[in-house]
């Protein structure tokens, strides 16, 4: 899916197909992390840049380890433990790896400032977006005139956990309470995102409302145990 998060900013969130892995990681993984073929995953990786006329390197990717770490990124860094990153650099990919957690992209056009963040249970509840968001705005964005774009993720509706850990997460971000399809303790990751948008003054939100689980186009760890990542990836044109 191509989207733009404002004039001058590019962002793309893609899925499985289109790609050289194999089962089950076929066919466009672009997790360097699930036991794929090195090979294959530097080749998708090389497909997804050129699809977006980027170069292969310059596409900053995160280790991510569900924190609430941001990090300023300029071409050719290499990026430890951290889930959000922001830049200013005009071309330079900054991409999110998923498969049921939320990619989220943030933009302020007019600061020339874009970001990245990778909001699973645990970084949502640590604030991981709420901090990329004060991130780019020490950096000189402005939240009012941000633009967020939130990708494919686990429904509320599918997202089953036990009673105790909804409990803990919705104390702190309430909006994440809900209950499955099935009537038991679930959570709803895209709604708690968006209340804390929401809480900064981010109100130009957008979202891809695809459940991972229930879209056979997207990988899902949830419903497929052993499986690739798709990406959500956010540039500033030239």
């Amino acid at each position: 899916m191509n989207c733009q998060l404002g004039p001058g900013v590019g962002g793309v969130f893609s899925d499985r197909h289109g790609g050289t892995s194999r089962p089950p990681f076929e066919s466009m993984n672009l997790g360097a992390g699930v036991g794929d073929e090195p090979a294959a995953v530097t080749a998708n990786r090389e497909l997804l840049a050129s699809a977006c006329g980027l170069q292969p390197g310059d596409i900053v990717w995160m280790r991510q380890v569900h924190s609430a770490d941001v990090r300023y990124v300029r071409a050719g860094q290499t990026v430890g433990p951290v889930d959000a990153i922001f830049t200013d650099v005009p071309g330079l990919g900054l991409g999110v790896l998923v498969a049921d957690c939320l990619p989220v992209l943030l933009a302020d056009p007019v600061a020339r400032l874009v970001g990245a963040a990778h909001a699973g249970r645990e970084g949502t509840l640590a604030g991981v977006v709420p901090a990329l968001v004060a991130a780019m705005a020490a950096a000189g964005a402005r939240p009012d005139r941000m633009h967020a774009l939130l990708g494919p993720a686990i429904c509320g509706g599918c997202y089953e956990v036990p009673a105790e850990l909804r409990a803990k997460v919705s104390a702190a971000v309430p909006a994440c309470w809900c209950q499955t399809t099935a009537g038991t303790a679930g959570l709803d990751i895209v709604a708690g995102v968006r209340s804390q948008l929401a809480d900064l003054s981010v109100t130009a939100v957008a979202a891809d409302r695809r459940c991972t689980r229930e879209s056979a186009e997207l990988y899902s760890y949830r419903r497929d145990g052993r499986t690739g990542r798709f990406a959500g990836l956010v540039w500033l044109l030239p």
